[in-house]
């Protein structure tokens, strides 16, 4: 009788620390990472996002998990991939792009699942600066951005701007090119898509408005056909400004933009505090990233004839060296 006494109490305690260990395996943290499409800027802020992660101690596999999806920009597939991760009750929603940021946003509301956000130009027009949300915004500089217009090419009258008439973001950023050009004698001359397969029809349209230049917002239906729009401004002979350094690696002759690692970056150390539990994603405010670079693709300056002023010349950066 001892003997099966013993061993049911053996048994008792294996099982018992079978379950514990399951239940030790099952408390690490997932992360459902909803990207809304792939190209260079936002791959990079996943990778930042990873990096400021690590940067803040967690270790992946070990203090978090990862589930990563890509949504092929399309609005649908944002919308599905926030309600799974919804229904798997993640612990933390990381959304890339307005798209996924919205849906996931709608997805995780109702269970109160933490969400934050990165490469959102204006959050407050999105409607994602109240509630379990937070993150980082790529608000673009405009001013800077003509100003640099301004100087690589003095008798420049007219930009051309491609934009997405359903991204919060371009709407605004639309907004403000058109308030601030006049102030550099420029006037913008804009037009609003539906979808990206309306890209470069909208590109050989303002060619044919003879503009001066464009100047490429951070629109993702835009950025997903760069490269066939520069096939069309290369050969028109109209120079294309982009809004950061892997849009001017792509033929872009030059960009007043951000770093997206280092906004990823960013976005990851505000989600270990979440995590950690140091603080709740309502009560982080949104945070814009304040620093930005001169980016310069030197075969595109020259292919245009344009010369550098000394000033910008001293503190641009060689995107294609940069690479």
């Amino acid at each position: 009788m001892k003997k099966i006494l013993a061993i049911v109490l053996t048994l008792t305690f294996l099982f018992s620390f079978a379950a514990c260990s399951n239940n030790e395996k099952a408390k690490i943290p997932v992360i459902g990472i909803s990207q809304y499409g792939e190209h260079s800027s936002l791959d990079n802020c996943r990778e930042g996002f990873l990096t400021g992660l690590k940067n803040a101690g967690l270790v992946e596999g070990k203090d978090f998990t990862v589930d990563y999806q890509n949504a092929n920009f399309d609005d649908a597939t944002a919308t599905q991939i926030a309600q799974n991760f919804s229904s798997k009750n993640y612990d933390l929603m990381c959304a890339i792009a307005t798209p996924s940021a919205t849906a996931c946003f709608a997805a995780a509301e109702d269970k109160d699942i933490p969400v934050i956000f990165t490469a959102i130009t204006d959050p407050v027009a999105a409607k994602l600066d109240k509630g379990n949300i937070t993150g980082t915004s790529d608000k673009l500089p405009v001013e800077a951005q003509l100003q640099l217009i301004k100087a690589l090419q003095p008798d420049a009258k007219t930009v051309g701007i491609i934009y997405t008439t359903s991204e919060p973001n371009s709407v605004s950023a639309i907004a403000e090119y058109k308030e601030k050009a006049p102030e550099y004698g420029l006037t913008i001359e804009e037009i609003g898509i539906t979808a990206q397969a309306e890209a470069v029809q909208a590109a050989e349209t303002l060619i044919s408005k003879n503009v001066d230049c464009f100047s490429n917002l951070t629109d993702n239906n835009v950025v997903g056909v760069l490269a066939s729009i520069l096939e069309k401004t290369d050969e028109a002979g109209i120079p294309v400004y982009g809004s950061e350094i892997e849009q001017v690696k792509k033929g872009c002759v030059a960009s007043a933009g951000i770093d997206y690692i280092k906004l990823g970056i960013q976005t990851g150390e505000m989600a270990a505090k979440i995590l950690k539990g140091e603080a709740k994603a309502s009560d982080i405010k949104y945070e814009t990233i304040s620093e930005y670079e001169t980016y310069i693709n030197n075969d595109q300056l020259k292919k245009f004839n344009i010369s550098l002023p000394t000033d910008i010349q001293e503190k641009a950066i060689d995107a294609l060296a940069a690479e």
